[in-house]
């Protein structure tokens, strides 16, 4: 008896130690985009671990692990043996950027960063792979201008984030470690970020245009994000800056009135600039360069690289979103 449980408990050990060494961290990864992910790692059969300040109140995918951000913890041992960590923490933009604000939204991003590069120098066998969140505002608000990997950089807070967010990972992260920086654009989901406003003003009469409505929108299904996530996890050939958006921009105009469509509410009061200001000022708190400000962000790497999209048309993607 005594050699038959020392058996099984070394099976035990080997069987756990092999769940780990193929686990996925996902830090942030209580928010939209992480439980989108961590939803189809479980739906595969891979284990994932999530990072948070607060475990989520419904269903939370993945098995969760309490981390500040900013501290080396507890949950620094899921690094060890596992694949790959996936860094997705940041303080939400959606508000208005009062100078505490704006210092939390710059702070949330680069300790996240500087915290995981800690946790990683003491890892006996480190993740083979970081998978970065970025962001797509990092080139600005260009009106004309049509952005690759390569075009320059804008002006003003957001940029100057997503500038010293990148420059963090290129500093923390070991050489051993495979990078990929992921600039996304406006993910399109139901169960998080700003799409279900969008769709509940667009069912009650108020889906026009947003300011002149010739802002461009880059946006992206929820479904290819999440498949970009992936691939960023297993393709061992994808290292770098990557944008992460649907191949085709439009403007706010064209996209509200195809939001409208797919809900099937013909008309859509449009939202004059100097009243989306004094809302946000007012009403809600947010900031109005969001919706009245824009860019046209294309995925040319993604692309280059043959990655297939599998909601690459605005219609179909609102279609599949509001259930028609």
């Amino acid at each position: 008896m005594r050699g038959l449980a020392r058996r099984v408990l070394i099976s035990y050990i080997s069987v756990m130690t092999e769940i780990k060494r193929n686990s996925i961290v996902v830090a942030g990864g209580t928010g939209f985009l992480g439980q989108g992910l961590a939803k189809r790692l479980e739906e595969i059969g891979r284990p994932v671990v999530v990072l948070g300040r607060h475990k989520p109140k419904g269903r939370c995918y993945g098995r969760w692990v309490y981390w500040d951000g900013r501290t080396v913890g507890g949950w620094a041992g899921e690094l060890d043996r596992a694949s790959a960590v996936v860094n997705l923490a940041g303080r939400t933009v959606d508000c208005r950027k009062t100078p505490d604000r704006c210092d939390e939204i710059l702070r949330s991003r680069v300790d996240s960063v500087n915290v995981i590069g800690e946790a990683l120098r003491t890892c006996g066998d480190p993740p083979t792979v970081w998978v970065q969140a970025a962001t797509a505002h990092i080139y600005g608000d260009p009106p004309g201008a049509v952005c690759d990997e390569s075009a320059e950089f804008g002006f003003g807070l957001a940029p100057f984030v997503g500038q010293r967010w990148e420059a963090a990972l290129d500093a923390a992260c070991p050489p051993e470690v495979r990078s990929v920086v992921l600039r996304t654009s406006f993910v399109l989901g139901n169960t998080g970020g700003a799409f279900p406003v969008l769709r509940r003003l667009a069912r009650l009469g108020l889906g026009g245009k947003i300011g002149n409505g010739k802002q461009w929108i880059s946006w992206l299904h929820i479904g290819d994000m999440v498949r970009i996530l992936m691939r960023a996890i297993d393709e061992p050939g994808m290292s770098g800056v990557y944008n992460v958006t649907a191949p085709q921009a439009v403007t706010n105009a064209d996209f509200m009135r195809r939001l409208r469509q797919a809900v099937g509410v013909p008309i859509g009061l449009p939202s004059p600039g100097w009243l989306v200001r004094l809302g946000a000022a007012t009403l809600v708190d947010t900031d109005p360069e969001l919706p009245l400000y824009g860019r046209n962000v294309v995925p040319k790497r993604l692309l280059d690289e043959g990655f297939v999209f599998e909601h690459p048309d605005l219609d179909a993607a609102l279609r599949d979103l509001v259930g028609v």
